[in-house]
């Protein structure tokens, strides 16, 4: 059995507009900007290595040592809420996004709501230094690391809107690939300075009670700042839909009813927004988990998870952006499948090989991240193959309220496995779990690979 209907005007969406590179280019720059968010704050470096370390536990629990169970229990505490407050995040994103999303289309002014949410992003990343290395101060960290993935969920869902701005149905494929490669190698840069600057010992720098941290976050703050504006002034605004305009709380209705239009019109479209949550909620645990795995489960070091991180971001990066000419040429759904079980194999061979030490690390979770991105930016390419240009806005939001409505499953399944083993490695399993069960919901979707 199968979900098959007509799209919903393939094609429609796009701008009709002479593509520019400069342009494109411009728009992939955001990408580029915010990536140091996601790479360097929430998977690598601040949450991993400075949030859920034992400078927020009880120091006499920390005086205990790490071979003493309470203290391994005080980190999975640790872990376990930071994975509330993402969890928290992530149900606001759902409530908010599409109507949001909504609204700018109707106005047409999906730039001016982007950088709104980008400032209020960095706002985020500049109150992190602020968060002191003192159990006190963990909420602080958590709540701003919640509110900014809020604002750069929202902000991404039009920036996501804004593709088809700069792209065509030829090359939407590299256009997406574009941007999440660029990402990628943003998220590196940003890695790297971060390693010589520790290489460097900071300069000489004051780096006690977590300073080195918490001067991490403001660079990362900067960093988007610095790179966010060519979005702004070299992509077009796109244009006011031909629909009236309604209250914030009206927003709900009319989103109801395009629900229940695109039910009718286009099953196929909404049976993939279902699938798509599924499994890039397993993405995201990977994100939001692996660098946890690394440092807790095979014993790495601060500069060893950040070389990790480095490696990753330059193998994702460079796949992704190959991958995006492969998505224009076979269709978006089979490098989906395909790169999702990729993903589930590597996934497994992380977890059941994990006793030959850490160099299964370094190849089964290097091997994984080559697929990451091509599931991403073929996700994207895919609905805005099928989004007309009157609903993009709406359209990637719910893209985005669909992946959160699914948000419990990785933390619930990261939580669940870890709980019932007592062991953080086993953890890898519910991620894996999550991505295998949205591979098997999207075999069941018959979606247009054109």
């Amino acid at each position: 059995m199968t979900f098959d209907a007509t799209p919903t005007s393939p094609g429609a969406g796009f701008d009709d507009r002479p593509i520019r590179r400069g342009r494109v280019l411009a728009w992939a720059m955001w990408d580029w900007a915010t990536q140091p968010f996601n790479s360097v704050i929430i998977t690598f470096v601040f949450t991993a290595l400075y949030l859920t370390s034992d400078a927020f536990i009880d120091p006499e629990i920390a005086a205990l040592g790490k071979d003493h169970p309470a203290y391994d229990l005080a980190l999975s505490n640790l872990a376990g809420g930071l994975g509330t407050g993402v969890t928290i995040a992530g149900l606001l994103v759902a409530v908010l996004a599409p109507v949001l999303g909504q609204r700018a289309d109707t106005a047409g002014k999906r730039k001016r709501w982007l950088a709104i949410f980008t400032a209020l992003l960095v706002l985020c990343m500049l109150g992190l230094v602020f968060v002191q290395a003192a159990p006190a101060y963990f909420a602080l960290g958590v709540g701003l690391i919640a509110v900014g993935s809020v604002f750069a969920e929202i902000g991404g869902v039009t920036y996501n809107a804004l593709i088809s701005q700069v792209s065509s149905p030829r090359n939407v494929g590299r256009v997406s690939g574009l941007g999440w490669g660029l990402g990628y190698v943003g998220g590196i840069f940003a890695l790297v300075i971060v390693v010589v600057a520790d290489t460097f010992d900071w300069w000489g720098l004051d780096t006690s009670n977590g300073m080195a941290y918490r001067l991490i976050a403001v660079g990362c703050a900067v960093w988007t700042v610095v790179f966010a504006w060519p979005l702004f002034v070299f992509v077009p605004e796109s244009a006011a839909a031909d629909r009236p305009k309604v209250s914030f709380l009206r927003g709900y209705v009319r989103l109801w009813r395009d629900l229940s239009e695109l039910w009718r019109t286009s099953r196929s479209t909404l049976w993939f927004l279902v699938a798509s949550a599924i499994y890039r909620d397993g993405l995201a645990g990977v994100f939001a988990f692996g660098a946890v795995i690394a440092s807790v489960a095979f014993g790495f070091s601060s500069q060893e998870v950040i070389i990790f991180g480095i490696a990753a971001n330059l193998i994702a990066g460079v796949a992704t952006m190959l991958a995006g000419r492969l998505d224009d040429r076979i269709g978006p759904r089979t490098l989906i499948i395909w790169s999702l079980t990729g993903m589930v194999i590597a996934g497994l061979a992380v977890a059941l090989f994990h006793g030959v030490g850490p160099m299964v690390f370094w190849i089964a979770g290097l091997t994984l991240t080559v697929f990451v991105g091509p599931v991403q930016a073929a996700s994207r390419s895919l609905l805005a193959r099928l989004t007309p240009a009157a609903k993009a806005g709406e359209m990637f939001g719910l893209y985005a309220t669909t992946g959160r409505a699914a948000s419990f499953l990785a933390p619930a399944m990261w939580t669940l496995m870890i709980a019932l083993t007592g062991a953080t490695i086993w953890g890898v399993l519910g991620i894996v779990f999550v991505v295998a069960l949205g591979l098997v919901a999207l075999l069941f979707v018959k979606l247009p690979v054109r």
